[in-house]
């Protein structure tokens, strides 16, 4: 027998597993649906706090990063977390080329010690959010970079150190 399910979701420029999210936010939807964005908000920290620990001083970014996981899930605009290290999305179901463009992100971040959080979504759901065509396609910081073709690595290298500041 097994638990609940746990999701790794960005809360406060942080990486945290919370417990039946993807209960919650299914269920929030179906009872939400055409409500304002703090009735929602507020349902989700609610359910969100029946089964993970939520300190009073995170409420507000869990707030913030539980409507991002909404928005996600119902295919509104997403505002991405700006705090943190670089959020680096290849956009794919998984062919060749998106895998080769994974493993040449790896190799720039790596080449420039540069701190991200490299994430290869998968799930057309999430991919359909960006309004991209094509595959692969690049994601930095919530902008989408790149759609059908891999860039060469001087080009990452391009993007990602103006997307760090450098």
């Amino acid at each position: 027998m097994t638990g609940p399910e746990v999701v790794q979701v960005r809360i406060g420029g942080h990486l945290v597993g919370l417990i039946g999210l993807k209960s919650i936010l299914e269920e929030v939807a179906r009872d939400y649906a055409g409500r304002d964005r703090a009735a929602i908000e507020e349902a989700l920290l609610a359910r969100a706090s029946q089964a993970n620990y939520i300190a009073p001083s995170a409420r507000e970014a869990y707030r913030a990063g539980l409507y991002r996981e909404y928005c996600k899930l119902v295919g509104l605009p997403l505002d991405e977390e700006k705090e943190g290290p670089l959020v680096v999305k290849v956009l794919g179901p998984g062919c060749p080329e998106c895998d080769r463009l994974e493993k040449d992100l790896m190799a720039v971040l790596a080449e420039l010690k540069l701190p991200a959080d490299l994430e290869h979504v998968r799930d057309i759901r999430e991919i359909a959010c960006y309004g991209v065509m094509g595959s692969p396609a690049l994601v930095i910081n919530g902008k989408v970079v790149a759609v059908g073709r891999v860039p060469s690595r001087n080009r990452l290298r391009e993007w990602l150190k103006a997307a760090a500041g450098k």
